[in-house]
């Protein structure tokens, strides 16, 4: 029997199936990215013979199995610190899920309708991937959460490549390889064709690990000149049911005091971060508490930064914002970064005037205040560009920071609200990419876990277990290394955009030709 048979199987559900396992199993936190080289091949193979429509209704369930799987942890948000029901928790879960497999039927029904346009799967997967990807990133409030290229964060050679195209860049090489596989295994082009197909892929991987070798070097050689400072990430690992309780607000400081006194011993001047909220009170009322915190920063003789409520008051009205505080070592509040990109029914309730059903869905839930923008803030004549939380995950939050002259990263996070789940693995994963795509060392504090050091090539040189308090030291450099992908971000994507679409028109141009021809007499 064909290799394919047995791989692919003639019941075209059973490939969908598998398309969707491999997939899941490409992501942390119990996956392999080396699965995602391959993941394609049963999706491209369960397509066969199959109308637009059809296509699009299996790409659609595809990516439904698949979602499920990798966010399910949603539910346990909804219902363990939502206070809703499980099936309450579900639905919105299914929702979510649903919204982002229509990306998946619609590159199913497009590389289908390109076919008939004669546009070469070789072509069109790729380009088509890539356009898809970066819509579902960017449209509405952007879900990114786990594009085909973090599956290879591990990789360090492979990635190397997002300081020039991205994230996006390798998710092309990825759909690439898969269509090239899924040529070869079903032989559906003639020998010669696919031969020069894999000579191609095996050409394109060798280059992208290539440049991963020589910029690796060109990085090493440049962190070896900076100048660097000793940081202590401060993990608390405070349980997010008593975080926000009054009478355990004393606790939560001592531990945190103690813990910094600890760290900062010995390493003067050097930077101490806590995590996310790690403040449960507002910081900015100067008080015993506010004291006892500014306190810490002469004490260790080091800077201090802080993730704390806060809040404005604007005749009468008053807005809040999820806010990081930086102190200097004389214990003198030197600068603050408000968040950004709030996240949606966590931060902020979107159409909450417009549908008052959802007030009663989000109960308890504030609307905070957004930041003005993505600007650095500065350790003496240092800048820092701080992530808070989901911001981790936004290329464009760290090309921001970059192009204003950030010399660092530091991503603050609560990722207590996922429990032990899946999801403080994948987040991670996510920010690995903004050090590599704006070559600065990043700096992660996580209240309940994954505190982690990356350098710039996207190693992580240390990291933490999830729920354990500890604190995690190192060393990391200032860098001021230009990159081609923080200067003019996704030209890549456009690239492609315009790649198809130059694409179906000459093939439309060509069939048209073909056709009058073919009617001639």
């Amino acid at each position: 029997m064909k290799l394919s048979y047995w791989l692919l199987s003639k019941k075209p559900v059973l490939p969908a199936f598998l398309s969707s396992l491999l997939l899941l199993l490409s992501f942390p936190k119990y996956g392999t990215g080396l699965f995602a080289w391959i993941a394609l091949v049963p999706f491209l193979y369960s397509l066969r013979g199959k109308t637009v429509s059809q296509g699009a209704a299996t790409g659609f369930w595809i990516g439904m199995v698949f979602y499920v799987g990798l966010i399910y942890w949603i539910v346990y948000v909804i219902v363990v610190y939502g206070n809703l029901p499980y099936f309450a928790g579900i639905v919105l879960m299914l929702l979510l899920a649903a919204y982002l497999s229509l990306y998946f039927g619609l590159f199913a029904a497009g590389i289908i309708y390109l076919k008939n346009k004669e546009v070469p799967l070789i072509l069109s997967a790729p380009l088509l991937w890539v356009i898809l990807e970066f819509t579902k990133s960017n449209l509405f409030a952007g879900f990114p959460w786990e594009n085909l290229a973090h599956s290879q964060y591990l990789y360090s050679r492979i990635i190397q490549i997002a300081d020039l195209a991205g994230g996006y860049g390798i998710s092309f090489l990825i759909v690439l390889i898969n269509v090239i596989l899924y040529d070869l295994l079903t032989l559906r082009k003639k020998k010669k064709i696919v031969l020069m197909e894999a000579a191609l892929g095996m050409a394109v991987v060798c280059s992208v690990y290539f440049y991963g070798i020589v910029r690796e070097k060109q990085i090493e050689q440049a962190m070896n000149k900076a100048s660097a400072i000793h940081v202590s990430l401060i993990q608390g690992n405070i349980d997010q049911s008593v975080k926000w309780s009054v009478p355990y607000q004393k606790d939560t400081i001592e531990i945190y005091q103690s813990m910094s006194i600890s760290a900062g011993r010995n390493h003067s001047p050097g930077m101490i971060i806590w995590p996310e909220t790690a403040v449960p009170f507002y910081f900015q009322d100067v008080d015993d508490m506010h004291r006892r915190i500014a306190s810490l920063a002469p004490q260790t003789g080091n800077w201090l930064l802080f993730g704390s409520p806060s809040y404005s008051d604007d005749e009468g009205n008053l807005s809040f914002s999820n806010t990081a505080f930086l102190l200097s070592p004389d214990g003198m509040t030197v600068a603050q970064y408000n968040k950004v990109h709030l996240v949606p029914y966590g931060e902020y309730v979107p159409l909450r005037r417009f549908f008052p059903f959802i007030e009663k869905l989000t109960a308890g839930i504030g609307d905070f205040k957004s930041g003005e923008g993505f600007f650095p803030i500065a350790a003496d004549s240092r800048k820092i560009g701080v992530l808070i939380c989901y911001e981790g995950i936004l290329a464009e939050a760290g090309r921001a920071y970059k192009r204003r002259g950030a010399e660092l990263f530091v991503n603050i996070t609560n990722d207590a609200w996922f429990g032990n789940t899946s999801a403080p693995y994948q987040h991670l994963s996510m920010t690995v990419f903004r050090a590599v795509e704006n070559r600065l060392f990043l700096a992660r504090a996580a209240n309940t876990g994954i505190s982690a050091i990356i350098d710039p090539m996207g190693k992580i040189l240390k990291k933490t277990e999830i729920f354990e308090r500890k604190i995690l030291q190192g060393e990391i450099k200032y860098l001021g290394i230009s990159t081609l992908y923080s200067k003019y971000g996704d030209v890549f994507v456009y690239i492609c955009f315009t790649l198809l679409i130059s694409i179906y028109f000459l093939s439309e141009k060509r069939r048209i030709r073909c056709l009058k021809i073919y009617r001639q007499p």
